[in-house]
């Protein structure tokens, strides 16, 4: 009896002759190569290194684009962003010890916001393995021990056979949902031997899919279509999913207002009658969330920043779908789906009933009112003409990368990212020197669209090296840098907290001198004056740097009460 599994695909005459004849000269670099190329990667990015010289011999042979950034953690942000925008797993290759790990705080970023990222690290020749024994340069006793707190998953090789299902597996884990970033290391000794295994051709990675349960969504279809005040907040998850379509229409069908969390900005029209937009920090807000008798929570597992520092305390029904297990029900008890956004919503689709509400349209707008009214009470004119002047200069479809700075702390609540996939920043893990380096990762993905990137002076001095990727790739980025002198939003804090602060101010460079040194154009531009130039700089092709020198500060916390 033949099973359907027993059924095989028998190699033609031409493949058999192919695998017992390779070409002479590869190793297990061009196993490596031949891996990625088969799993249909396009691009890698990194930095060379020592032990891991065989693999970047390799891609001189192959027809992959290599983008090489200036260190290592800018190499994964770039890489993040590249999966972010594509949907693809970024290949990110580093080297041993210092340079795999340099990579860990940009990789814990790509964790926190389930960016596809697929590390493949260098690792000292066999023998040294286990540390201690021979010295080697950039040893490490447990090198893939540092990464599994940070990773989705590790994948360890020993001997060339292992490389290509090692890659593979890895691959499919990075795209599973909740995608994320993983880590694959090969010793120098296995990347540098010559192999006579036939060249990688016939590779499966198809992700697994992450259907909910369906006694569960017919639950929550049920609680939904009955409800007197449902609510809707919208996380990341669902533009990992590229679920804003169905998001919004069921919205529509059972009138749930909706807002987004800083992961899911542009997952909801941020004009629609029902958009409560982004404006999570505030008590406006959190009250009409508590208020409301079922709340849908998609995409987010209402971490800190999600539910204004842990001070919301839903009154109502909570029903979360999650793709990440772990962040099922961890900060609010509820009927937890595990499942992708996407098939989770679908499902609620086909089985919710369509419920009638009149008053959520007004609701939504007397909330905004009421948002809107406490932010004109605190004299902040200033941050919000420059908020309003980067929207006006970007264009519409245009992605734009943020650093951990108060420009940002603004966006995550106050910026139209009109449309899904269209805003990003390093609110996951909250690390400096995101901006720049992804929105290189960006451009690299789609050199159509111009990039923005918007960081701080202090955030900016983590990746002023990658000017000159910009200016070797010519890649189309516009840097905005808002330069107060410091820490500006520690500097807050310490303010708030202790009365003054302390280790927050910067002595910096000139930044339009030090951009023109990297043959990149420098402006320095003023609030009034900022639309018009960085709309003129995001217009010209290839690399600038915009300067706006300017002390902004936060609205007040409104966590508090």
């Amino acid at each position: 009896m033949t099973h359907d599994h027993d059924l095989v695909l028998r190699p033609t005459a031409a493949q058999t002759e192919a695998a017992l004849n390779p070409p002479p000269g590869r190793t297990g670099g061009d196993l490596v190569v031949e891996t990625l190329a088969g799993l249909g990667a396009a691009t890698v990015f990194g930095l060379p290194g020592q032990h891991a010289l065989a693999v970047f011999d390799a891609l001189r042979r192959s027809g992959m684009r290599y983008v090489g950034l200036r260190m290592e953690n800018n190499a994964a942000f770039a890489a993040d962003a590249y999966g972010r925008i594509t949907g693809e797993a970024a290949p990110l290759l580093l080297s041993t010890g210092p340079g795999a790990l340099t990579s860990l705080a940009a990789l814990q970023e790509a964790a926190a916001a389930s960016a596809p990222v697929l590390a493949i690290s260098s690792q000292v020749p066999t023998p040294g393995l286990g540390g201690g024994r021979h010295g080697y340069l950039h040893e490490l006793p447990d090198q893939s021990a540092s990464f599994r707190g940070v990773v989705k998953s590790v994948h360890t090789v020993r001997t060339a056979s292992q490389i290509p299902s090692a890659i593979t597996e890895a691959w499919k884990s990075a795209l599973t949902v909740p995608h994320g970033p993983v880590w694959v290391e090969i010793p120098q000794d296995v990347l540098v031997a010559e192999t006579v295994l036939p060249v990688v051709t016939a590779v499966d990675a198809t992700p697994d899919e992450l259907p909910p349960r369906p006694e569960l969504t017919a639950l929550a279809a049920h609680l939904l279509a009955n409800a007197e005040r449902p609510a809707i907040i919208a996380g990341g998850g669902v533009v990992r999913a590229d679920a804003s379509g169905k998001l919004r229409r069921l919205a529509e069908r059972i009138q749930a207002p909706v807002v987004t969390t800083p992961g899911g900005k542009g997952a909801f029209p941020w004009t629609h009658p029902l958009s409560l937009r982004s404006w999570l920090e505030d008590r406006h807000t959190t009250d009409f969330l508590e208020d409301a008798d079922v709340l849908l929570v998609v995409g987010s597992g209402l971490g800190e920043l999600s539910s204004n520092y842990h001070t919301f305390k839903p009154r109502g029904r909570v029903v979360q779908i999650e793709a990440d297990l772990g962040k099922v029900e961890s900060n609010h008890p509820g009927l937890g789906i595990h499942a992708d956004a996407r098939l989770a919503l679908q499902a609620l689709l086909e089985t919710v009933e369509p419920r009638e509400d009149a008053t959520a349209p007004e609701r939504v707008r007397n909330l905004l009112d009421r948002v809107r009214e406490r932010i004109d009470a605190q004299g902040l004119a200033l941050e919000q003409q420059v908020l309003t002047a980067v929207r006006r200069a970007l264009p519409t479809d245009s992605p734009s990368f943020w650093d951990m700075t108060i420009l940002a702390y603004w966006a995550w609540s106050a910026f139209d990212a009109m449309g899904p996939n269209h805003l990003h920043s390093a609110q996951g893990a909250g690390g400096l020197g995101y901006g720049f380096p992804a929105a290189l990762g960006a451009a690299v993905a789609d050199p159509t669209r111009p990039v923005l990137a918007v960081s701080g002076d202090g955030g900016a001095l983590y990746s002023i090296a990658e000017l000159a990727t910009a200016r070797q790739y010519d890649l189309n980025v516009t840097w905005l840098i808002v330069d107060d002198g410091g820490y500006g939003i520690l500097r807050e804090y310490m303010t708030d907290a202790y009365g003054e602060p302390t280790a927050t101010e910067l002595t910096r460079p000139d930044y339009v001198a030090l951009a023109e040194s990297f043959g990149v154009p420098g402006l320095r531009t003023t609030p009034e004056t900022l639309e018009q130039d960085l709309a003129k700089a995001l217009a010209a092709p290839g690399p600038s740097v915009v300067v706006l020198p300017a002390v902004l500060r936060m609205f007040a916390p409104t966590h508090q009460g």
